[in-house]
């Protein structure tokens, strides 16, 4: 579905594409299948706390606040426009989300920290993807779900629907691109991972946070 594009700062905010919106059945499967694959490693941590980090308009939180109404959520962004439209999709779902805008290189321990952190289509927006994994190391206490388009995968479907064209399907905004064993190498050297899933077209791991006695 179509969308206005929002830039802040120089740096295009939110979804290109409103997929969460979408009336195209298979964007809906496709779609639904992600929620799902995030909310199954969600119920395997068991965590009564979340942080969704690069929330863009509150979609993922809100599924999860719906299908889980006890658990404490918060989310950030760092574009204050795209969080304005997060907290009014929370308030039409009638769920309880705390929201701020905040970018990742900015996040401390102290206050950001969560049981589970969930970081899902934001590192491939990132110049320095490696800073930010820095950052949710620190924040996951002990759980990360972290989740980018599966490439070539990703740019093939977009282009098989005849959009961006010139950029060989690569979505507008996306500086990092990853396969399935690249994504797996790039977390492992920063976390120890759990359990990795591929739902058409996504790479979504689990990990837990190195302590001391993982790395004897």
């Amino acid at each position: 579905m179509k969308k206005e594009l929002i830039i802040e700062d120089g740096i295009i905010a939110g979804n290109i594409y409103d997929k969460y919106g979408t009336g195209n059945p298979i964007e809906k499967y496709l779609v639904a299948g992600f929620i799902h694959a995030v909310d199954k490693l969600f119920c395997s941590t068991n965590a009564c706390n979340i942080h969704e980090i690069g929330c863009g308009e509150g979609h993922l939180s809100i599924a999860l606040a719906r299908r889980h109404p006890g658990v404490r959520l918060r989310a950030c962004d760092l574009s204050q426009q795209v969080i304005n439209l997060a907290i009014d999709n929370s308030i039409k779902a009638g769920v309880d989300i705390k929201f701020q805008v905040a970018s990742v290189y900015d996040l401390s321990f102290e206050e950001n920290t969560a049981e589970l952190v969930v970081c899902c289509e934001v590192l491939e927006h990132l110049e320095y993807p490696g800073r930010a994994l820095e950052v949710l190391c620190q924040l996951a206490n002990p759980y990360l779900i972290v989740s980018v388009p599966h490439e070539p995968i990703w740019s093939i479907l977009n282009l098989i629907r005849g959009k961006y064209l010139t950029r060989l399907g690569n979505t507008p905004g996306h500086v990092q691109r990853w396969s399935k064993a690249s994504f797996i190498q790039l977390i492992d050297s920063y976390m120890d991972i759990i359990e990795v899933l591929t739902p058409l077209p996504w790479i979504i791991v689990l990990c837990r946070r190195r302590t001391m006695s993982n790395l004897d």
